[in-house]
């Protein structure tokens, strides 16, 4: 069976017609989906889940305490050595998301850093993920650092140097595209 990743930004609380129609697509081929339980998108996403009853749900969180659990699905607390008011403290929980995946879904705001970081985990993983961009209100496909590249012109410049601060997104970039040396 395969595990959908869903994530996105926390600045996007209502989920555009397409995001549904897609969770309804992944409900009807019976995916499992691993959701995180910050605000926005993925209490979104938990929520649509809830009212469709869906139950083939893990919801993921840093910690030991689940901040949003709205189906009461299963719940993996990632442990983390970072404090709770950190960036690392919650991007645990993500990458362990990413792990256990088969391919990432993400809403994204065109701003996130949280979304960006995943969609990255996700390619150096070798997995693939489709990125709702909220604002387009269209959808791409990202399969390689290309589409990760042409997925970032959406920036606008100030979000794009906000990212690159917080993350150093030049640089994770320019070290997917280097042939890893054996």
């Amino acid at each position: 069976m395969k595990v959908i990743f869903i994530s996105g930004s926390m600045r996007i609380k209502n989920l555009h017609k397409i995001v549904n129609e897609r969770i309804d697509n992944i409900i009807k081929l019976n995916f499992d989906v691993i959701v995180g339980d910050a605000s926005g998108v993925d209490s979104s996403i938990q929520s649509l889940l809830n009212q469709k009853e869906y139950k083939n749900v893990t919801v993921y969180c840093s910690g030991k305490e689940v901040r949003n659990n709205i189906g009461n699905w299963p719940v993996e607390k990632v442990v983390t050595g970072s404090k709770s008011n950190m960036r690392l403290f919650y991007t645990a929980k993500d990458i362990e998301m990413a792990k256990k995946c088969d391919y990432g879904y993400m809403v994204w705001d065109s701003k996130s850093t949280g979304t960006l970081s995943n969609v990255l985990e996700l390619l150096k993983q070798g997995k693939n993920s489709l990125v709702f961009i909220n604002k387009l209100k269209g959808s791409k496909k990202i399969c390689n650092i290309s589409d990760f590249e042409e997925l970032i012109t959406v920036m606008s410049e100030s979000a794009f140097e906000k990212v690159d601060k917080k993350i150093q997104l030049r640089k994770k970039v320019a070290d997917l595209k280097q042939p890893e040396m054996f």
